[in-house]
């Protein structure tokens, strides 16, 4: 169970502006999340708090590949992104560093106070409860275990 505060931002929202280009020569994961979601809300990553749900539109993560967006997001403490519909390959990074991720229409105002069972595949927002896309057990697993690195680690100890 994930519960945070929400952080509201609407469609289209571009990896340039989750981890703004001129960031993305550090190799220093602290310092991304530093400017997480900077070209949207430069006072982002030092009011957001461990657990926190950012709330979306359509096509979250769209733009370039780059996998520093989504680990910025988690570094920064965002507990998970449920957004009406991901970029592609934005959902799958998030998977693979461990950023859980919901497919849902939620409707929140900033700072609601937001519930996410990515088991039942629900988010709660006060006493409205909306239904999301649940994750295949598979998926689950990768993120339980913070990242597929960590996971494809643990299965590797596991048969050992």
């Amino acid at each position: 169970m994930i519960r945070g505060k929400a952080w509201v931002f609407g469609d289209d929202v571009d990896t340039d502006v989750i981890i703004p280009g001129p960031y993305l020569r550090t190799k220093n994961i602290k310092e991304l999340a530093l400017h997480a979601m900077e070209g949207l809300d430069p006072d982002f990553a030092k009011n957001v708090r461990p657990g926190d749900v950012i709330v979306a539109g359509k096509n979250f993560g769209c733009g370039s590949s780059r996998e520093q967006a989504p680990l910025a997001l988690r570094e920064a403490g965002v507990g998970c992104v449920v957004a009406k519909s991901f970029a592609r390959i934005f959902y799958r990074n998030a998977i693979n560093v461990g950023l859980a991720v919901m497919e849902a229409d939620v409707e929140a105002l900033e700072g609601d106070e937001v519930e996410v069972d990515l088991a039942k595949g629900t988010v709660t927002v006060g006493e409205r409860i909306f239904p999301g896309t649940m994750l295949p057990d598979f998926l689950l697993a990768i993120l339980q275990d913070g990242g597929l690195v960590l996971h494809r680690r643990k299965e590797k100890e596991g048969a050992a």
